[in-house]
């Protein structure tokens, strides 16, 4: 079974960013004087900060150590500072590139588009439909079915049929009481013989 340490150091590494930008990350340094903590910037700023009052106090060695420990992490903060830059500079040459491509297509366009205003043989004609008589149908180039044959049959039969008569209802007759209503004898239907 692991110890509460392991565990512990080993979830303290997984909430640590790898990579990522160094300008803003959250740096624990752990110097002569102390763990100084901050960003780049900050721990720089407290280096120095200890390094003139190491120089102050005559401590030479001391003051020489924390300006070690600055330039460490002046190297990372110009690094991670030159990658920003550079990712900015290639950005800008894509868009740069792109912007480009979309001007030169932009300009075709509008040169293709002049082309065709000026030759009015390439500009494009609008369909016309014609409104031959029905003897031109079989020449649209479409093959007649029986099926249509039968639609075309059907077509010209509704136009022959006369418009049907609207029906009329009848009047409902007026109830019959039973009291009123004639009897027979034996009050039974009359079976077929």
């Amino acid at each position: 079974m692991r110890s509460s340490k392991s565990r512990s150091r080993a979830k303290n590494n997984r909430n640590r960013p790898s990579g990522g930008n160094v300008v803003n990350r959250v740096f624990d340094s752990s110097g002569p004087e102390g763990k100084v903590r901050g960003t780049p910037q900050q721990i720089i700023d407290k280096y120095n900060q200890l390094a003139r009052d190491a120089q102050l106090s005559n401590d030479r060695v001391a003051a020489e150590n924390f300006q070690q420990h600055a330039e460490h992490y002046l190297r990372m903060l110009s690094e991670a500072q030159r990658e920003i830059e550079a990712r900015r500079e290639e950005q800008e040459r894509q868009n740069r590139e792109r912007q480009a491509e979309r001007d030169r297509e932009r300009a075709e366009r509008q040169e293709r588009e002049a082309a065709r205003q000026s030759d009015p043989a390439e500009a494009p004609q609008p369909d016309v439909m014609g409104f031959d008589a029905p003897e031109a149908a079989p020449e649209s180039g479409l093959v007649e079915t029986p099926e249509s044959k039968g639609a075309e049959a059907e077509a010209t039969e509704k136009k022959e049929k006369p418009a049907r008569r609207p029906r009329t209802r009848k009047p409902k007759a007026a109830p019959v009481a039973a009291e009123e209503a004639p009897k027979t004898d034996g009050d039974a239907p009359e079976a077929a013989e």
